[in-house]
């Protein structure tokens, strides 16, 4: 079954074009979703980012647990690079060295879908 979920980023006044620019240039992680021994236990179906004044959001469709996702993207070299290029422009601190940190941040920043309606016959996108 899929899931929608997204992250938010606040961020720096004045930062928004280039913001906008680091999620455009991001590299493309593996969509093969794959636990720490290579096996795949899911997919990365979509990727969306958002920008506007002091935010932006990424939204992500994923087929697949996700805390494996999670850990999935965190191996990542592109979203690792990311994550670092946009530290700077961030309004509120974060610690992605550490595990613990990492963790604090995407349940802080973690966003819930409450809502996906689709047109009839689009259902499969849900």
């Amino acid at each position: 079954m899929s899931t929608w979920h997204a992250l938010f980023y606040p961020i720096k006044a004045g930062s928004e074009e280039t913001v906008k620019e680091l999620f455009r240039n991001s590299g493309r992680p593996s969509f093969e979703v794959t636990d720490g021994d290579g096996k795949v236990v899911g997919k990365l179906l979509a990727t969306m980012a958002f920008v506007g004044k002091e935010s932006a959001i990424r939204v992500i469709h994923v087929d697949g647990p996700l805390p494996l996702v999670a850990a999935h993207m965190s191996r990542q070299p592109e979203v690792r690079e990311f994550e670092k290029q946009l530290e700077e422009h961030l309004s509120v601190a974060r610690d992605m060295v550490t595990p613990e940190g990492a963790r604090a941040f995407f349940q802080l920043a973690g966003m819930e879908n409450v809502l996906n309606r689709q047109a009839p016959g689009h259902e499969a996108a849900a």
